[in-house]
Parts: structure tokens; sequence; C-alpha cells
């Protein structure tokens, strides 16, 4: 009885049997799962399933690329920041740029409105040497005719801006817009204070002892002591 099981086959063979029905039936079962299942995966296979793909086809970027792009474009960014504060300092009026240079605190910014009216530059004609051009720099108006001119008619041209705007600026103060921005430079100490003790820092306002122009220097009036100095030196 034993020994005719025991010719039937060896442990072994049935084992390699036994495993061979196995393999097969776990094929099968692959072969039914869906191509997302990762379980009969090797190592390798799982890590080229779970890189991302794109569109295209092509493998994603390393991150020292990646980084790289990023530097690139943050440069892109800087200059063009660079380029719009190079492009507001060209916008910048002529009427800004005089208004901020050091020692023209006492001046306030007349509105363009108020020079292109002819009216009010009435008689400053016969007073100013090159006229005509000096309103068009004040204004930031082109000219052709500067191209012509040498360089020490350019100059002369810049004094006679300046002392243009100087007596359109005697007008406008006068008016209730720039008296308002009288004031508010007032209120900002931007004329100085009075270097007397018992006037406690008074605020000053400038004067001008003449109209005819550059024939004396611009004083502060205190309206305390109601003295008028010399001018001071404003902090900036």
């Amino acid at each position: 009885m034993y020994r005719e099981r025991g010719g039937s086959g060896s442990k072994a063979e049935i084992g390699a049997v036994d495993r061979k029905r196995i393999n097969d039936v776990l094929d099968k079962h692959l072969e039914k799962s869906p191509p997302s299942a990762s379980r009969g995966l090797n190592s390798k296979e799982k890590d080229r399933m779970l890189v991302p793909s794109t569109s295209s086809g092509k493998q994603p970027e390393p991150r020292s690329l990646l980084k790289s792009k990023c530097s690139d474009e943050e440069s892109e960014t800087d200059s063009e920041e660079s380029d719009v504060s190079g492009s507001d300092m060209e916008d910048t009026s002529w009427i800004s740029w005089f208004c901020n240079l050091r020692g023209n605190e006492f001046f306030c910014e007349v509105d363009d409105e108020y020079i292109q009216d002819d009216f009010n530059l009435c008689g400053l004609s016969s007073q100013v040497p090159y006229y005509d051009y000096a309103l068009d720099l004040i204004l930031d108006i082109e000219s052709s005719h500067g191209d012509m001119f040498t360089e020490e008619q350019n100059e002369l041209v810049e004094s006679a801006a300046e002392m243009l705007y100087g007596l359109i600026h005697v007008r406008y103060i006068l008016t209730s817009k720039g008296m308002a921005a009288m004031l508010e430079k007032f209120k900002n100490y931007d004329f100085g204070r009075c270097p007397r003790v018992y006037c406690c820092g008074q605020p000053c306002l400038p004067v001008g002892q003449s109209d005819i122009p550059r024939s004396s220097t611009v004083k502060i009036y205190c309206p305390k002591c109601e003295d008028i100095l010399s001018k001071i030196e404003v902090p900036r």
C-alpha cells in the first residue's frame, strides 16, 4: 500500500507540480488585474510608475534646472523694475526737478495750467531773455531749436528758465492755490525756524524786499518777533 503511493511520485515532484499550478494561477490573476496594480512589480518598475509623466512624454526637469530658471525669471523682473525706476526718473517734470534742488526749498510747484495761460504771464517776455525757449523748457515742450544752440546758449536758456519760473512763482503764490501750497510748506517748517530763543522755534515765511529780479536775496520773516532775518539753512 505504502509502496504504491511512493511509486506514484516523490514529494519533490509533487511540490514542483503544485508550484507550477500556483504560478499559472498567479499569471492569470495578473493578466486580469488592471495595469495600475503595483503589488507584483519590482522596485524599479514602481519607481517608473511613480515618476510623473508629461503630455509631451519628456522627463521632468531636475531641481537644479528649475532653480536656474527661477533665478533667471527673478533677474528679468529685477531688470524690468530697474527699467521702470529709470523711466520714472525720465518722466520727472522740469518743475519738480527744479523745486527739489538744494537751495530751492522756498519754491512750490506751479500748476501747468497757470503757466499755459498767457494772461498770467503778461509782461514777463520783456524781462526775460530767450523767453520762448525758457517757457518751453519749463513746460517740458521739445524744441527743435535746442540742437542749433551752442553749449553757452543752452546755459543761457536754462538760466532764463530759472529766472522766468521765479517771476511766475511770485504771481502764483498770490492765488488761492498758491497760498494753500505755501501754507502747507509753512506748516511743515520748510522755510525754517526763527533762531531767537524767545520765539521758541517759530516757523518763518519767505519775504522779498524788491520786485526787480536778482536785485536782492530772499529773506525770512518771523511772525512772532516781526523781524526780517537773513536766509538760514533749512534742514533737508
